[in-house]
């Protein structure tokens, strides 16, 4: 089993900006990665996602820039309820227990 969970080395201490970041990959993973646009711009998905995190931040009134471990909760929560519309629940399932591993050691 590998100790790196969307790019943090959870045998090392972890921190929010390593949790955020983790969340920006994760969000990533599950959605960008998976639409097939002809050709796409991986640079361009990235920051697309980054983006849609970023917008969470904002509408659960946290700081993308100075992120804390009640506001990563509920930033998960809204992009598990935005995800609801494009992905299985055992999708969101899977993404939201991965992140909230890493949620656990702040």
């Amino acid at each position: 089993m590998s100790n790196v969970v969307y790019g943090v080395d959870v045998s090392q201490n972890v921190g929010p900006f390593q949790v955020r970041d983790a969340l920006v990959e994760c969000f990533n993973q599950a959605h960008c990665e998976m639409v097939e646009l002809g050709e796409s711009d991986e640079k361009m998905d990235r920051e697309y996602c980054k983006s849609i995190v970023k917008n969470a931040f904002s509408e659960v009134g946290g700081d993308f820039e100075n992120p804390t471990k009640e506001k990563i909760m509920a930033v998960m929560e809204h992009l598990a309820k935005f995800s609801e519309t494009f992905r299985k629940p055992e999708i969101i399932q899977k993404h939201s227990k991965e992140i909230m591993g890493l949620v656990s050691r702040l």
